[in-house]
């Protein structure tokens, strides 16, 4: 059998990310909800962007690419497949993936269309309200998904905003596992959910290996608002699911075992970008190289400290290096055989 060099590709929208902070007022001036992402056109994003102010943090971002970011910097072999703008924002994106040593090869371009770009604005509460013009990565169609994509790749990470385009995700699901991958599934947003409670129960019982929710995702999904009780629901559904819950932790379910993992609290709270992301990246780091549940939540609770540390979704090399240490200690220590923190 081939070996499988790449551990991890991601597939998704590769998004340049605009992070700035501002006032509450700023967010009452734009349409939509605060909160969450919602998609506009190009003239919407650069009025947007005014409201950002003049110097906006700019970093790689996307779901699936933040995600494959951080396990590419956890020293995982990985690829991505997504369609970049033939642009400055699109080199710049597949630069920092290649720099990391992120393999490239899976990209996509479209010519005549610019990189997606996202506006993150962050309130003094630390909450980020995203608007994203998605642009050349929305063109990402199913005669770009060839098998040969996922030749070689052991694992396929795919974001929940790839839903709204149902035939894409399909295809790729179907590929993914013709070519012997296991699939995690990031639900995305609520607004993905509620766009799409009639397609994502088959999907996820017909594809996915593991899907993570956060508990507004979770609730759209099912309808419950107990979250170790939609846990429950979409364990129905995948062998592996997790619920995060915000400074409360996450449940974590598979099969028939249930944990509980509390969060790593910080008194740095600065901005959420990436949370979500990043803590799927150390949950899959753990699961992937077959640690317990326990273990998984950890490092995905450590990564989804830090992240908040700073704005964006890019860590600096002295982070990493500590995060790195960090897992070490996590993986290597001997688990109490009785958790007295929520296993069921």
């Amino acid at each position: 059998m081939k070996a499988k060099n790449i551990q991890v590709i991601g597939v998704g929208s590769p998004v340049i990310d605009f992070v700035s902070e501002v006032e509450e007022e700023t967010i009452e001036l734009m349409q939509g909800e605060k909160g969450g992402m919602e998609l506009v056109d190009r003239t919407l994003l650069q009025i947007f962007l005014g409201l950002a102010g003049e110097a906006p943090v700019k970093t790689p971002g996307g779901s699936a690419g933040n995600t494959t970011f951080a396990l590419t910097r956890m020293g995982m072999n990985c690829a991505f497949l997504g369609k970049l703008g033939d642009d400055q924002n699109g080199r710049y994106y597949k630069g920092l993936f290649n720099e990391i040593g992120g393999d490239c090869s899976r990209f996509k371009t479209d010519g005549s269309q610019p990189t997606a770009c996202c506006v993150s604005l962050v309130t003094p509460d630390s909450e980020r309200t995203m608007r994203t013009c998605l642009g050349a990565a929305q063109s990402l169609t199913t005669a770009d998904i060839r098998p040969s994509d996922f030749d070689g790749c052991g694992h396929v990470h795919v974001e929940g905003y790839l839903v709204f385009n149902r035939h894409l995700v399909e295809t790729i699901l179907q590929t993914a596992k013709s070519a012997g991958c296991s699939v995690s599934f990031d639900l995305g947003s609520f607004e993905v959910v509620d766009a799409s409670r009639d397609f994502l129960p088959r999907m996820l019982s017909d594809y996915v290996d593991i899907v993570v929710a956060n508990e507004d995702e979770a609730a759209a999904f099912t309808g419950l608002h107990d979250p170790q009780a939609s846990l429950d629901v979409l364990g129905r559904h995948c062998k592996v699911a997790a619920v995060k819950v915000g400074e409360e932790g996450a449940w974590l379910k598979n099969g028939d075992q249930t944990v509980h993992v509390p969060a790593i609290t910080t008194n740095r709270l600065c901005d959420t970008t990436g949370a979500g992301d990043y803590w799927a990246a150390g949950f899959l780091y753990g699961h992937l190289k077959e640690y317990s549940l326990l273990k998984s939540g950890a490092v995905a609770s450590l990564l989804g400290r830090h992240v908040i540390e700073y704005r964006g979704a890019a860590l600096p090399k002295k982070t990493w290096d500590r995060i790195i240490l960090d897992t070490a200690t996590i993986l290597n220590k001997k688990e109490r055989e009785n958790h007295a923190d929520g296993c069921q």
